[in-house]
C-alpha cells in the first residue's frame, strides 16, 4: 500500500499536540538545562511526529513501520526525560502525570496503527 497523508493521521496530530505541551512545560526549566534536559526532551518529543511524517512518505508499509518503530522509541525516551524532570523537581506531580499519561496513550495509538498495517508482499 504505502504513501499516507500524515496530516490526517490521529497519531501525528496527537503527537504534534504533545510536542507543543513539552515546549510549553520545558520553557520553565532552569536556563542551565537549555542544552541538557530541555534540549533532550524537546528533541525526542519532536522526533515522534517527525518520524511519523517521514515514514508516511515512504513507498511501502514495511518502510513506514520502521519509522513508526522509531516514533515508539522516541515517545519512550520522552517518558524517561519527563520522569527525570519530575525527579529533579522541574515538573509538578500533576504536570508529570499528565505528560506521562499522554505519552502512554500516544505510544498505544502508534502501536495499534503499526499493527494495523499489512506487511508488503
Amino acid at each position: 500500500m504505502g504513501m499516507h497523508n500524515y496530516r490526517e493521521l490521529k497519531i501525528w496530530q496527537r503527537s504534534m499536540d504533545f510536542v507543543v505541551k513539552v515546549y510549553e512545560v520545558s520553557a520553565g526549566f532552569p536556563k542551565e538545562e537549555r542544552y541538557g534536559l530541555t534540549g533532550q526532551l524537546r528533541r525526542c518529543a519532536v522526533s515522534v511526529p517527525s518520524n511519523i511524517s517521514e515514514g508516511a512518505g515512504r513507498g511501502t508499509n514495511n518502510q513506514f513501520k520502521r519509522f513508526l518503530e522509531f516514533s515508539m522509541g522516541s515517545i519512550n525516551e520522552a517518558q524517561t526525560q519527563i520522569e527525570l524532570a519530575h525527579r529533579v523537581n522541574y515538573l509538578l506531580k500533576e504536570t508529570y502525570e499528565s505528560l506521562i499519561g499522554e505519552a502512554l496513550q500516544i505510544y498505544k495509538m502508534i502501536l495499534a496503527f503499526y499493527n494495523s498495517l499489512k506487511d508488503d508482499e
